[in-house]
């Protein structure tokens, strides 16, 4: 039997999933590899879900463009999940922090960081850094090439707001890398222990981490090269990697099956991993009528068409993307997760390769839920 049929195999009779499900996803499987067909990406993993099994798990193609590479597990295979780190790690962390009553969310960010204060950032609160209305621009300077997490923090703290905070939506890096460094004072540790020792183990996401180790290394799916050499466990975000590999924004590792405990955490509200109430983790998942809700997307997202959730999931869905071609979603109210991860950024054979991921995710999202048992329901979406 081929070795990723045999592993997923393992994992459904692992859930405790009838193997004849498997057939239903036939869809699903077919758009992923349709990807690696096409050249969008060497590999991917996909795990699909609800809130008390696992409908699907599979991987696709090779770590690179070479036949003779690893073939990704959904289990044992790492991604640079990239943005996916500012819900996965750093959203994770904030709602922690707040349900303890550690944070509040309608603080100003000054009250933890000093630094960021003068010329409007002291009206800038917590909240606005979630829901990235805080007037700062979508990223640094790309001129300034700062070296080392000092240099970077530096210039992080300059950075001016471009519109008064509260007003508009504007998608930026920044706000999760001070989101992080909030975690940092008030966690009392550096974020990469905070979110190991208080959501990660917790979740028994074990193999999930900032700054994998050395002998990973032949785990992780590849998203460079160096003279030929494919590179992998370094993290794709140029920021990030400036600062050492560990920011709010980017430099989470991690195998779709933890992804999938995580999204699990937030079907349930809370349930079976770190204490959270459920009243906290309904305020980050809350919709605000905008396409950003604490930290997570609305399905009403507007940076990309066609939208990576498809055109299915219920009014209440929210998720995440990530540059080097990840997507994390969860319905409430289908009962439904989606975790899809690719190294798109390896040397992709396709024109617009990130427009052939989108077309890509959008299409996965509504084969997941066509394929789901009890996800497609007539009184949620007639016609699906």
């Amino acid at each position: 039997m081929d070795l990723r049929l045999r592993h997923t195999a393992a994992l459904i009779a692992l859930a405790g999933v009838a193997a004849p499900l498997a057939a239903q996803f036939e869809r699903v499987d077919a758009i992923v590899q349709g990807g690696v067909t096409r050249g969008v990406y060497p590999a991917a993993a996909v795990v699909i879900g609800t809130s008390d099994r696992i409908l699907h798990a599979r991987g696709f193609g090779h770590f690179t463009w070479s036949a003779a590479s690893a073939v990704p597990s959904a289990d044992s295979t790492l991604w640079d999940i990239a943005s996916l780190t500012k819900v996965v790690a750093t959203t994770g962390a904030i709602a922690l922090l707040v349900d303890r009553g550690q944070l509040a969310l309608d603080a100003p960010v000054a009250r933890y960081l000093p630094r960021f204060t003068g010329s409007g950032r002291e009206k800038v609160t917590v909240r606005m850094l979630l829901d990235h209305t805080s007037g700062l621009p979508a990223g640094l300077d790309p001129a300034a090439r700062p070296r080392g997490r000092d240099s970077v923090l530096a210039l992080v703290y300059r950075t001016a707001l471009r519109r008064p905070p509260g007003t508009r939506e504007q998608y930026s890096d920044i706000n999760a890398i001070l989101l992080g460094l909030i975690v940092e004072v008030v966690g009392g540790r550096p974020l990469e222990r905070f979110t190991a020792e208080e959501l990660f183990t917790p979740l028994g996401m074990t193999a999930t981490r900032f700054l994998p180790p050395r002998q990973w290394r032949g785990r992780i799916a590849p998203t460079g090269q160096w003279r030929g050499t494919p590179l992998a466990g370094e993290v794709n975000d140029a920021t990030s990697g400036r600062m050492g590999g560990v920011a709010g924004h980017a430099g989470v590792f991690a195998p779709a099956s933890d992804l999938a405990r995580y999204a699990r955490w937030w079907l349930r509200r809370g349930a079976g991993g770190p204490a959270i109430r459920p009243v906290t983790i309904d305020t980050f998942v809350a919709l605000t009528g905008g396409p950003r809700l604490l930290g997570w997307e609305s399905r009403s997202v507007t940076e990309y068409t066609p939208s990576p959730y498809g055109t299915l999931p219920s009014a209440h869905a929210y998720g995440h993307t990530g540059y080097t071609g990840t997507m994390l979603w969860i319905d409430p109210e289908r009962d439904l997760f989606v975790v899809f991860l690719t190294n798109r950024v390896y040397g992709p054979k396709v024109a617009k390769p990130f427009t052939a991921l989108h077309e890509i995710r959008a299409a996965l999202a509504d084969a997941a839920i066509r394929a789901s048992p009890s996800a497609c329901k007539a009184e949620i979406r007639p016609h699906c």
